[in-house]
Parts: structure tokens; C-alpha cells; sequence
């Protein structure tokens, strides 16, 4: 694997971390260190090394095994803390935000460069994943819940150091998902630990369920993780039967083991409607996002029309990327802003979309 540049990861590369197996690799000028290995917290440094531009700012941290303190090689996502840029998530992409970095062949310091001003929560990845388990960086250790995350702020013009990043040894995750309705398998249905849209062409980027609907998830920390599962025809939800991941039933995962997470899926209830547009895409989609945390809670192919299924009880927003224009909210808008929330119920839900026209004001 050739390795990437020492500044921030490029997208194509970030959606190839998602994987609970190898990262890629990349280089960090070493000559830039300011090692935060004692630090706790995240704390703002003035404007030490190269602090990016004037509009972006810089995170550095170092990665350590958690009992020896030797250091480790892994990768960093800054995963955005607040709704709104978390939204900002394409086509082939998990919702993990777009900017990180790794550390070089020795492990120890990353750095992420050029990174837009915000609120993050960092996801910690190993490069070996048999010793070393992927963890959501805490103030003082790991967890498997993003909310308990530390929150790194990144500032224009500044450099932040980020809390120590210690790795635990791994656990695993196997199950098997079913179908509510009559207790069939769900085949290729996809787990994940962040919700994606998925590309048409090359599939999921999370682990798959087998014929027999079972999976294996290798490669955490021993934490307890909320899970996200997807399958074909059929409403997506975390762990727990929840499209709300702050209610997920959590998987307590323990080094060493493996923990069993079943899942059934429901049909759910039918989202569709009618597009109008000028021009789309070869691959158009429409997203649905939960309205209050921002994940991804469906994707649905689309052409002159769409059918997404959702799990009842949940308030969305819908985004259609359905045009070479900008992608429309619905049901006009430019932003999320603007966008209308609709509830969830039993009972079918329209949406048609409109992009012949300018967005609505």
C-alpha cells in the first residue's frame, strides 16, 4: 500500500478507512512534533508549526498502546460533533466527516492539516487491528459511544492538541439479522459503526451478512458500541431497533472475546415520491437524515421517482442529489436550514421534488 500525504486525507482514501482491517498507510513530518502525550484534555496551542491558513485550522495527538505506552500506527477521522456538517456526506461515502490523518511507520504523532473551522469527535483506527481495537477518543481513554467522546475545537489560524489517543486491546462482534416478519435471514445485509450511502456499484463498506444472515465484526475496542445495520428492502436502524442512535441498545464488547448482537429489521414505512429535474445523474439518491442528529437514516436510488423505507417514529430530512445543480432539500431548499421535517409514522409518506425551479428563499 503506498503511502499518502502528510496533510489531510483525501476523500477517496477516508472512505477506505471504514474498514475495521488495515488503514492506509501515511507519512507525518516528524520534524513537526509537538507531542501531547500528556495532555488529557484538548487544549489550543497559539500558532506553533504550520497551523494551515488562515481560514483552516491544524489537530495533532499521539497514539500510544494504552498499557505500555509504546507507540502505535493508526488513523484519525475528525468526525463532525454537530448536525449540520455531519450532513455533509456523499455518494460511496460513510458518514465519518472528511478530514484526518495517520500516523508514519513508527506510529506515535498525527497530524491533520488544513482543517475546516468546527466541533470534531475523533475516531481512532489501528493499523493492527488483531492487537489493537478502534475506539472514540475520551478525554482519558477510550469509549465506543461518539457522545462521550472528547470534542476537539478547531479554530482559524490555530493549532489544537487533541486528548492522547490510548488503544485498547480488540474484541469482536458476531450476530445474525433476521427479518421481523417472518424470521429470514437477511443475506448481504450490511453493520456497520457509521451509517453510509451506498454506491450502487461497488456496494456497502461495512461487514456483510452471509447467506444465513450472520456476521463478524472484528477489530474494536472493549467498549460498548451502538451498531448500525442496513439490508436490502428494508428499513435501516441501530442496534436496539432504533433509528435514534443515542437510544441503540449498546454491544458490550470485552478483549479477547466475542459478544453476540442479533438483529431483526422491519420493512418499515414507504417514503416516495415524484422528481422532476432537468437533467439527472446516472447515480442520483435521496438521503434521509434523522432531523435532530444528523445521521443517515435511509438512501434510495432514484430516476423519475424514489421509495425509501424508514423505521416509524422518527423525524427526517430528505436531500435529493438528483441534478448536476447543488443537492435540494425538501421540499425546496438549498440547506438544511431550510429544510422541512416530516414524521415519521405508520402510514405512507410523499415527497415529491422539484429541481426545474430556483430554491426557495
Amino acid at each position: 500500500m503506498s503511502p499518502l500525504s502528510r496533510h489531510a486525507i483525501p476523500l477517496t482514501v477516508l472512505a477506505l478507512l471504514v474498514g475495521l482491517g488495515h488503514p492506509l498507510p501515511a507519512t507525518a513530518d516528524p520534524g513537526r512534533s509537538a507531542d501531547p502525550s500528556q495532555s488529557g484534555t484538548a487544549r489550543q496551542s497559539g500558532t506553533a508549526g504550520r497551523p494551515g491558513t488562515a481560514t483552516t485550522g491544524e489537530v495533532r495527538t499521539v497514539v500510544r498502546d494504552a498499557a505500555t505506552g509504546a507507540a502505535v500506527r493508526a488513523c484519525l477521522n475528525l468526525v463532525p460533533a454537530d448536525r449540520d456538517p455531519l450532513t455533509v456526506v456523499g455518494l460511496g461515502e460513510v458518514q465519518q466527516g472528511r478530514y484526518g490523518g495517520c500516523t508514519d511507520l513508527d506510529g506515535g504523532q498525527v497530524i491533520a492539516t488544513d482543517v475546516a473551522p468546527g466541533r470534531y469527535h475523533l475516531l481512532a483506527r489501528p493499523y493492527d487491528s488483531v492487537r489493537y481495537g478502534a475506539q472514540w477518543v475520551g478525554p482519558h481513554g477510550g469509549t465506543g459511544q461518539r457522545e462521550r467522546a472528547a470534542i476537539v475545537h478547531v479554530r482559524p489560524g490555530r493549532v489544537v492538541t487533541a486528548p492522547l489517543v490510548r488503544l485498547d486491546p480488540p474484541g469482536t462482534v458476531t450476530g445474525r439479522v433476521t427479518r421481523v416478519a417472518d424470521g429470514t435471514p437477511v443475506s448481504g445485509g450490511a453493520v456497520l459503526l457509521l451509517p453510509e450511502i451506498q454506491h450502487p456499484k461497488y456496494g456497502s463498506q461495512g461487514v456483510l451478512t452471509d447467506d444465513d444472515g450472520r456476521y463478524t465484526m472484528t477489530g474494536l475496542g472493549p467498549y460498548r458500541w451502538p451498531l448500525y445495520f442496513t439490508g436490502y428492502g428494508l428499513a435501516s436502524q441501530w442496534s436496539g431497533a432504533t433509528a435514534d442512535r443515542l437510544r441503540a441498545r449498546l454491544v458490550r464488547v470485552r478483549a479477547g472475546a466475542t459478544a453476540t448482537a442479533n438483529e431483526a429489521l422491519t420493512a418499515g414505512t414507504v417514503a416516495s415520491g415524484t422528481i422532476t429535474t432537468a437533467e439527472m445523474p446516472f447515480y442520483s439518491q435521496v438521503v434521509a437524515f434523522h432531523a435532530r442528529t444528523g445521521d443517515v437514516v435511509g438512501v434510495a436510488d432514484a430516476a423519475e421517482n424514489y421509495q425509501l423505507r424508514l423505521l416509524p417514529g422518527q423525524p427526517v430530512v430528505l436531500r435529493c442529489d438528483c441534478a448536476y445543480t447543488p443537492s435540494r432539500w425538501y421540499p425546496n431548499a438549498a440547506g438544511i436550514d431550510g429544510a422541512q421535517r416530516l414524521r415519521v409514522r405508520t402510514a405512507p409518506v410523499t415527497a415529491h421534488f422539484d429541481l426545474t425551479g430556483p430554491t426557495a428563499p
